[in-house]
């Protein structure tokens, strides 16, 4: 299967090829010519499998240049019990007969993202060799809270890679920047900017597109990667968890085969949300497609509208991860919606990049408006979503899961739901007390830890436990301007 750019469908890659690239030269994100399709006996067929064997089928029908070998190390090394706490790695909660939570914070960071960046690392060491490449992959990663903790975990002391994390200093919270600034391993390194995700993100854009950059690391024999979810080796492994889930509930007997299931998804980058609508597209009997947003509303807007505009106030919330105006992975979507028609692509980037805006066209917006909906949930709704939770189902949820819940249950489908669940709530203690009715005067976050276990019963991960005496390694921030330097600095160059 050949892979193009949203930008220019003449550009073709192998799939290995484009976990390599990451971003296509012309700024385009890389997408399968075609959306493969699994039958209904491989559908039926995962029930009686465990998550290792459902990912390996997913992944083999997209990355069709890998081996057969290949596909089962790196599935199996990624998806251990070790790793994610028993061989369930991504567990669906029953709330009641109509609500479900499928819980994807298992992993060694705590977030979702594990659940990609735990094989991405392995997909492009695999890639690289496929290629005979002798250059260093430098992966650079911009983060609104979890990416970062999670890539710097899954390419840590990764063999013939670095991996540098440019986070906002001050739009993070102090769980998610310990996690970072403690991390451990001789490749990595963790940059604070002066800024929000989108200057971080559109920083990392440009130096992935500055030629002058990129010649003088391929000069030092340095090669550029992303761990984002502009790369599909990132994206790919989401679309696994929508079939896992569905799966797991015909096994449960909670639905039957053909079953439509609602996923709502909170979301800021749109790449959660997109991977649902390609798990859609290959056969998943998904209902509505449900993005949720924070009080950063602008997919929301977009959505109701057709009009993307960036072009707004943007708010630090109590839900960080998804506190972003710019959501790359939309662009994949409108080349879907399209007709992988490039060149309308291009003109709404261009639009977006010239103006901070573009409108789509009717039967665009009405062919999106027939897979998604989407809501969003303010501060105080917010906190009220998380007592709301704990008050009707004793379940204890984080901010941004809090997001999708408010959502879910604000809407009447007829078919079950179910909410994507991104992060432990120990990873934002403050804002879960408060939910719940706690106190939260303490010195640090660290000290809500024991609150909210004493309050609630659930127990510390024992990644985030062992945060309180972690000792920061990178403390250092820059301006955004001076990105392109850090990266120098950061190789020696």
């Amino acid at each position: 299967m050949n892979y193009v750019s949203t930008r220019d469908s003449k550009v073709k890659i192998s799939s290995a090829q484009a976990i390599v690239r990451g971003l296509s030269a012309d700024g385009g994100l890389f997408m399968p010519e075609s959306i493969p399709e699994l039958s209904a006996s491989e559908l039926e067929a995962m029930t009686d499998m465990d998550y290792r064997q459902r990912a390996k089928l997913v992944l083999s029908k997209f990355l069709t240049d890998y081996t057969d070998a290949e596909l089962e190390s790196c599935v199996c090394g990624a998806y251990t019990a070790r790793k994610f706490g028993g061989d369930a790695p991504a567990p669906v909660k029953k709330l009641d007969d109509k609500n479900y939570v499928l819980e994807l914070w298992h992993g060694p960071t705590c977030a979702f993202k594990d659940m990609a960046l735990q094989i991405m690392p392995r997909l492009l060491t695999t890639a690289v060799k496929k290629g005979s490449s002798d250059k260093t992959i430098v992966i650079l990663v911009a983060t609104s809270g979890d990416t970062g903790k999670a890539a710097l975990e899954g390419f840590c002391d990764v063999e013939g890679t670095k991996i540098l994390v440019f986070y906002p200093k001050s739009g993070v919270s102090e769980v998610q920047k310990k996690q970072m600034t403690s991390q451990q391993g001789k490749n990595t390194g963790v940059m604070g900017v002066d800024g929000n995700f989108d200057d971080c993100q559109s920083g990392v854009k440009r130096i992935f597109g500055d030629s002058e950059v990129t010649a003088r690391l391929e000069k030092g024999g340095y090669v550029f990667s992303s761990a984002n979810s502009i790369n599909w080796g990132r994206l790919v492994p989401q679309v696994v968890y929508y079939f896992s889930a569905y799966a797991d509930l015909v096994g449960s007997g909670d639905i039957k085969i053909g079953d439509k299931l609602d996923f709502i998804v909170p979301t800021g980058n749109f790449g959660d949300i997109l991977a649902g609508y390609i798990a859609k597209k290959m056969g998943l009997p998904a209902g509505k497609l449900v993005c949720a947003s924070n009080k950063n509303n602008v997919l929301t807007d977009f959505i109701e509208t057709g009009v993307y505009d960036k072009n707004r106030d943007f708010f630090t919330t109590i839900s960080p991860s998804m506190d972003i105006l710019i959501s790359s992975n939309l662009e994949r979507l409108l080349y879907i919606m399209s007709g992988y028609d490039d060149k309308k692509v291009s003109g709404y980037m261009q639009s977006l990049a010239d103006e901070g805006k573009y409108s789509v066209d009717s039967e665009i917006l009405k062919k999106i408006q027939s897979e998604f909906l989407a809501g969003f949930a303010n501060e105080q709704q917010t906190v009220a979503a998380i007592g709301d939770a704990y008050a009707r189902y004793n379940y204890v949820i984080d901010p941004h899961t809090a997001v999708g819940y408010r959502v879910a249950m604000n809407y009447h489908s007829d078919n079950k739901k179910v909410i994507l669940s991104t992060a432990s709530p120990y990873k934002f203690p403050k804002s879960v007390i408060e939910g719940i009715g706690g106190n939260t005067d303490v010195d640090n976050e660290f000290e809500l830890f024991d609150i909210l276990n004493e309050k609630t019963g659930v127990a510390v991960p024992a990644s985030l436990a062992r945060l309180k005496n972690a000792v920061s390694r990178f403390n250092d921030s820059c301006e955004k301007e001076q990105m392109p330097q850090k990266v120098y600095e950061f190789l020696g160059l």
